[in-house]
């Protein structure tokens, strides 16, 4: 592959296995910033939520938020939030269905009395395989009696009365909901989010500030909000089991994180 490229990777399911990280994943990135090559992490988290543990193996970057939020090499490029009116609107409809909702913002998740204690009465034990993720989750949680004025750019909901597509159609166009992916829960869990906004969003705003284009990029995912930063990319690897538009959209399919997939992913395309 000539040339330097600019990496985008994926956390959860594609550089890390139910938040742990596997030292060849660790290694493989290093070696491909060692060959000049600038490696981001590209995630659905806030900010809030990509813990020190992620980013030991070095970055030069990080989108968070699913887009709305891009970091290069510590300066923020951007930071969107809901619209005032939009927010005030998506947490009185939360509300009216009674919606236990953790809302994401760049500093932290917050979360109301019911979102604590929903969270805490799904937290998994010492020695689960969700143990990582969680514990990245709540040491990114910070508990407000209020939403009121708080500038946010997803909301996860743990349960609702209702479907939170239906709940999202009351709000507005503005935004759109997808099914979660926390396990296990049940009727009007997902998230809700700008419309417009996608990882290829987030991805592109670092991408342009640094004068590059699409043919410069590799992307590296699984999920349904990867699909985006997995066409825009010049070069793509999709995860073994992923969303299936991921893979029929990747030029290179590798094993999952539990695997190590990563280095190979990283050595057919010459990158390290």
């Amino acid at each position: 592959m000539p040339g330097p490229r600019i990496v985008f990777l994926d956390i959860d399911g594609t550089y890390a296995f139910h938040g742990w990280v596997p030292p060849a994943h660790v290694d493989a990135v290093r070696a491909v910033r060692a060959n000049g090559h600038r490696v981001l992490l590209c995630t659905g988290r806030p900010r809030a939520t990509v813990s020190e543990r992620l980013l030991a193996a070095g970055f030069d970057g990080v989108v968070a938020g699913a887009g709305a939020y891009a970091e290069l090499e510590g300066a923020v490029l951007r930071d969107e939030t809901f619209p005032a009116a939009v927010a005030a609107r998506s947490i009185a409809a939360l509300d009216r269905h009674h919606a236990v909702s953790l809302v994401e913002a760049t500093e932290a998740m917050y979360v109301r009395a019911e979102g604590r204690d929903a969270m805490d009465a799904r937290a998994p034990g010492s020695g689960s395989s969700q143990e990582e993720v969680w514990r990245d989750l709540l040491d990114g949680r910070r508990v407000v009696d209020s939403f009121d004025g708080l500038a946010f750019c997803k909301v996860v909901t743990l349960s609702a009365d209702v479907p939170l597509s239906q709940i999202a159609a009351e709000i507005g166009p503005e935004v759109a909901a997808v099914d979660t992916s926390i396990r296990d829960l049940g009727r009007g869990a997902g998230e809700l989010y700008l419309a417009h906004i996608t990882k290829e969003v987030g991805m592109r705003t670092v991408v342009d500030h640094l004068g590059l284009t699409a043919a410069d990029v590799v992307a590296a995912g699984d999920g349904p909000n990867d699909v985006e930063m997995i066409r825009y990319a010049g070069t793509a690897i999709g995860i073994e089991g992923g969303h299936p538009d991921v893979l029929e959209s990747a030029d290179a399919v590798v094993p999952g994180p539990q695997d190590g997939g990563l280095v190979e992913g990283f050595s057919r395309l010459g990158l390290i």
